[in-house]
């Protein structure tokens, strides 16, 4: 499966996935686009002079944000919080835990949220 995001900076954001998140790079194509790994899933990451960054027919402008999120499993969540903190990410919610396990969300450096989940 594969996840595009919209991110300001391409560079910054492909730093954020793979030190923080384990994500690995697969591709880069030039100055705004690159396809990262993580198991069998893919982050294309497509920064604002991409096609996925140009308006709609009716105006609108893809940009980061939103609530819809990528999901990143880690094995623990309590390290990954504090190097995520040590990094200056910016969280939406303190932990929680749900009947599959805990998670917390954080915004990668272009205020996309993603979802840090750890299994039971």
């Amino acid at each position: 499966m594969a996840f595009r995001i919209i991110v300001r900076d391409k560079d910054e954001s492909v730093r954020w996935y793979t030190e923080l998140l384990g994500f690995e790079i697969k591709e880069q194509w030039g100055p705004a686009f690159a396809i990262l790994s993580k198991g069998n899933d893919e982050l294309w990451v497509s920064g604002p002079q991409t096609s996925a960054a140009k308006p709609m027919p009716d105006g609108r402008q893809p940009e980061p944000g939103g609530w819809n999120r990528l999901v990143v499993q880690v094995d623990d969540l309590d390290s990954t919080i504090e190097s995520l903190k040590e990094h200056g990410a910016t969280f939406r919610n303190e932990p929680i835990s749900g009947p599959g396990g805990r998670q917390v969300l954080v915004d990668d450096p272009s205020g996309n949220p993603v979802e840090v989940f750890e299994s039971r």
